[in-house]
């Protein structure tokens, strides 16, 4: 086996991986490739035209370099990592950004890059300054501010301000959303592209924007500055200050800048002005001193120049973008108005329909009231309608009732006037028959006296009855004769008794007939009495009570005294019957 065949195969390719802004992308590249190869690479992946103002940097050791683009990338002091790791980053500012900055891609890596630096605070920005920045981000990431949408803590997981800015105050992460979502909420109707390059004007106003500070010395005292490179020339700093140059030299102004290992030399467009020396100690450091002073000089060359060819065509193409953009976005504005219009008119006419529905399900509730409403004044009409007739009826019958009453009222009366009389009458017959009995006592008595002289008489003549007997009996025949007129006379006496017993007995069946007739008519007075109590014991209680009470008292005293003249009577027939 030859040398040749043991000695070790060298790869043809070898891996890379650019970080841009906002990606990262790998490529495998050829060992032969110089460093424009694996630029122009990166450029055409990520759409960039604008090339000049961009680069790939790299770190080397404690600094960093840029790569070459002339030489071939693995002869230069890249990293032996593999992949190799480049940043895809601007190396160049320009003076006016919306003058310079043509392409989208263009606005929108130099927006991030220059918003990185102001958040890792390489680029001083005042508070103020920094929350207006803050909201014209916001409105790049995320449109028009919509309060129904964007909530309270919507930018909680954004970094939006430096650590300086927030360490200044002593303010809550709410009270910094609410004033970066003030200023975001002004800005409504401007497309990202708009955003980002008012982002960018206002950042290339800051004093740190765009400059690269490197430490440098001036001549042998070894005194400590700071060298700013950028777009306008070069800037001499005191390390204390980065913001205020204690001198400067414009592109305009400087003639030559040469450099001998560790000196620089500024030289003067005026000759009669001193050449400014300074010394930087890294080697590596001037290099890059040196590339940065050649690029952004032929930059400032340029501008002063007529626009190439391909740079007028890009404006051009950039024009008519951004006039068909903005054509785009009027439609897509008008479109977005007519939409939120017709969004306003469908919510308007949704909540007119809902209204229209409320209003009708109030309606159709009403008109359901309404019915049962007017079913229940048509019951209660009913219902009022048959108390009415109840009431007519009711009316009908109290008036009849009245009349009646008025009827009763007179029949009591009248009765009351009969009842009246025949109390009168009652008592008149009463009274004649106290009379009757009075003078039949009295007849009593007079036949009692009568009876008794009889009796006398009697007793008399028997006892001459017996003296004579006694004392003559042979006058037998005046004796017969006698006897026989005693006896005649006795008979009379009889006969008289039997009439008067007759008479007395006659009388006294009559008087018993009157009696029980005058009973009969009382208990039929009474009955009367009782019935009209009871028809009329609503209307006429104490009239009926009183009559009642006055009828049974004088019942009750009339038939105590005609009980008691029956007994006497009745006491006296018996003595008569004795007799």
């Amino acid at each position: 086996m030859s040398i040749l065949g043991l000695k070790k195969k060298q790869p043809k390719t070898f891996k890379v991986k650019v970080i841009t802004m906002d990606a990262e992308m790998e490529f495998s590249c050829e060992v032969k490739w110089k460093g424009k190869d694996l630029f122009d690479l990166v450029c055409r992946t990520v759409g960039l035209r604008e090339t000049w103002f961009f680069g790939l940097r790299y770190t080397v050791k404690d600094t960093y370099a840029w790569l070459k683009p002339e030489k071939r990338v693995l002869d230069q002091e890249v990293p032996k990592d593999s992949p190799i790791t480049f940043h895809f980053l601007a190396k160049f500012f320009p003076e006016k950004v919306e003058e310079e900055l043509v392409q989208e891609i263009t606005q929108h890596l130099f927006f991030l890059q220059v918003k990185k630096q102001i958040l890792d605070e390489e680029i001083f920005c005042s508070p103020e300054a920094s929350v207006l920045l803050a909201s014209y981000a916001v409105q790049a990431k995320y449109g028009d501010y919509d309060p129904n949408f964007h909530k309270p803590g919507f930018l909680a997981q954004d970094e939006l301000l430096p650590k300086r800015v927030l360490m200044q105050y002593q303010m809550t992460a709410d009270m910094w959303e609410e004033k970066i979502t003030a200023w975001y909420a002004e800005h409504r109707g401007i497309a990202r592209d708009e955003a980002e390059m008012e982002y960018l004007k206002i950042a290339q106003d800051l004093e740190m924007y765009g400059v690269s500070y490197f430490a440098i010395t001036q001549n042998k005292r070894d005194t400590d500055l700071l060298l700013g490179v950028d777009a306008q020339g070069l800037h001499i700093y005191s390390p204390s200050s980065k913001l205020n140059p204690n001198r400067s030299f414009p592109w305009s102004d400087i003639r030559n800048i040469s450099y001998s290992e560790k000196e620089f030399t500024i030289k003067p467009l005026d000759k009669k002005k001193d050449v400014f020396k300074f010394y930087s100690s890294q080697l590596r450091v001037n290099k890059l001193i040196l590339q940065l002073c050649i690029g952004n000089h032929d930059l400032f060359m340029r501008r002063r120049k007529v626009d190439s060819i391909e740079v007028q065509q890009m404006k051009a193409q950039a024009k008519e973008e951004k006039a068909r953009k903005k054509m785009e976005r009027q439609i897509l504005a008008r479109e977005k108005q007519m939409r939120e219009e017709a969004e306003r008119a469908k919510e308007e006419m949704e909540r007119r329909l809902f209204q229209l529905q409320d209003e009708a399900r109030l309606a159709n509730e009403a008109l359901l009231r309404s019915e049962e409403t007017a079913d229940l004044l048509a019951e209660k009409a009913q219902i009022a309608e048959e108390e009415a007739k109840l009431l007519a009826h009711k009316a009908a019958e109290a008036e009849q009732e009245r009349q009646r009453l008025e009827v009763t009222a007179m029949k009591t009366k009248e009765e009351k006037r009969l009842m009246e009389q025949k109390m009168r009458e009652a008592e008149q017959l009463a009274v004649k028959l106290v009379e009757q009995s009075e003078r039949r006592l009295k007849e009593a008595d007079h036949l009692k006296q009568d009876l008794t002289e009889a009796k006398d008489a009697e007793r008399r003549a028997k006892q001459k009855l017996l003296e004579i007997t006694k004392t003559t009996y042979p006058l037998n025949s005046t004796a017969d004769f006698g006897y026989e007129s005693a006896s005649s006379r006795l008979d009379f006496k009889d006969s008289d008794m039997k009439r008067l017993s007759m008479e007395i007995e006659r009388e006294r069946l009559e008087y018993m007939e009157k009696s029980k007739n005058l009973q009969d008519q009382l208990k039929e007075l009474k009955s009367e009495i009782e019935s009209l109590k009871l028809e009329e014991q609503q209307q006429q209680a104490g009239l009926y009570s009183l009559l009642h009470h006055e009828c049974t008292f004088l019942h009750t005293d009339f038939l105590c005294l005609v009980l008691q003249r029956n007994s006497a009577y009745m006491s006296q027939m018996a003595f008569f019957e004795e007799v």
